[in-house]
């Protein structure tokens, strides 16, 4: 299939295999070693590049960036960040004055990483790199030279006009489009950020014999906020929900900014998190705890369900071959929702145990009652029995005392890297009397703790 896009500075035109990644055909056939190859699964950003569309400058991790997602794209990888005449970019410049580079084999990376945010004004330094991974500890003097270059104005020379492209076939624009296609190719692999379809390219090398790229694909990007509502089409990225969810969920932003890195939220969809239904996405336990409407469409049938439906035991989910997700809806406003995401490393890690809370109390008594887990079982799913121990009963820490057991009868959770069984299971208790004292208005926070 044929990939245009704008590459430092030059059109070029790829017959591409659909999932040939952006890192291997960048060292490869173009012979730019500055991107670099290191985990070959997007979580060290040492192949970070700035890729660019109608949404502005994103950092992307080119390691698991198929070709045909840059279709009509704009991309500088670190060769093509400095000025035609070989002046450095401010962030270049300031990376130098700071000794930000130590081994080197970084930096790259965090150039591009750092170069996207200036772009976009971004003085949120930390969580701009939290995606890039610096074996030699440099991290101070990179983020001094973040800040040194920070009122540095944007560089001109990276302002493009990305190139005039025809439709692809293969990344349908219309959601009608879409769903007529995937009827007649029920065993094709949906692809939207590939953050986790590229690990299955780069890492398990599968065979993707029939691919649909959604990137294209507006009808499932659209966000919409009624006066109760908020709905999330499916292809919505996550910096995109991110945005969102902090005016109106923030305990839920929250997590979603430990969620992955800043390449992947910049990559990775909702919807996709959704539909592969791992025990150990973070986005579930949160809709389910809100009581979400699951959009998914067969042709020209479409169908909703509640989100804790759709998940039905490990690897298998209420979805029929040919029918995708279309978007998810949540409630404008919940604000006794509290979201906990347990993991060994803060920033850009697997969750061991994730729990969100989201319970109503009237007159000193719980009305109501969702609280969902990931991470305690083969799918995400809701704490009925705690729940039903809950609701009618005073809110109290006695109450919440004899709750906190019954979360034995709602989960079996299974030991394995990240956290034995019995972690999990104490770990869910524990958070059922955070929240309580959170609601109480007590500091829970680790990161409120000081000297």
């Amino acid at each position: 299939m044929n990939v245009t896009f704008l590459l430092n500075g030059e059109t070029v035109q790829v017959e591409a295999d659909p999932t040939r990644t952006l890192l291997d055909w960048l060292r490869i056939d173009r012979g730019l070693g500055g991107t670099k190859e290191g985990c070959n699964e997007g979580d060290c950003g040492a192949c970070t590049v700035m890729v660019t569309d109608e949404g502005g400058a994103k950092a992307l991790n080119a390691c698991i960036l198929f070709l045909p997602q840059l279709h009509g794209k704009v991309v500088r990888t670190v060769e093509g960040i400095s000025a035609p005449d070989g002046a450095l970019h401010p962030v270049q410049q300031a990376m130098v004055d700071h000794h930000g580079s130590q081994c080197g084999f970084c930096t790259p990376g965090f150039i591009a990483s750092m170069v996207a945010g200036h772009s976009s004004g971004r003085k949120d330094h930390d969580d701009v790199v939290a995606g890039n991974l610096c074996r030699c500890t440099g991290y101070a003097p990179i983020i001094r030279a973040a800040q040194a270059a920070e009122d540095a104005p944007a560089a001109a020379w990276l302002d493009e006009d990305a190139p005039q492209v025809d439709p692809a076939a293969y990344a349908p624009e219309t959601l009608d489009a879409l769903a007529t296609w995937y009827v007649e190719n029920p065993d094709a692999t949906l692809v939207a950020g590939a953050t986790d379809v590229g690990l299955w390219v780069t890492k398990q090398l599968r065979d993707l014999s029939s691919v649909a790229f959604l990137h294209r694909c507006k009808d499932l990007r659209a966000i919409s906020i009624t006066d109760d509502t908020i709905h999330f089409g499916a292809a919505a990225t996550m910096t995109e929900v991110l945005a969102v969810l902090r005016d109106h969920h923030p305990s839920y932003a929250e997590m979603v900014r430990r969620y992955g890195s800043e390449q992947v939220r910049n990559a990775a969809t909702i919807g996709g998190n959704i539909a592969n239904g791992s025990p150990i996405g973070d986005n579930p336990p949160a809709l389910i705890a809100l009581g979400a409407t699951l959009h998914l469409r067969h042709g020209t049938q479409t169908r909703d369900i509640p989100i804790e439906d759709f998940f039905i035991a490990y690897g298998k989910q209420d979805r029929a071959a040919g029918e995708l997700v279309t978007g998810v809806t949540i409630p404008k406003a919940a604000p006794a929702l509290r979201c906990y995401k347990i993991s060994k490393r803060f920033d850009q890690d697997i969750s061991a145990v994730c729990g969100c809370f989201n319970i109503t109390v009237a007159d000193g008594v719980v009305t109501n009652a969702r609280i969902a887990f990931g991470g305690m079982a083969g799918t995400p799913h809701r704490a009925k029995a705690v729940e039903a121990a809950l609701t009618g009963q005073p809110w109290t820490q006695g109450t919440i005392s004899k709750a906190a057991p019954m979360f034995r009868d709602d989960y079996t959770p299974m030991s394995d890297m990240r956290a034995s069984a019995a972690y999990r299971l104490e770990t869910a208790q524990n958070l059922l009397h955070r929240y309580f004292a959170q609601a109480a208005g007590h500091a829970t926070s680790v990161l409120e703790v000081s000297s």
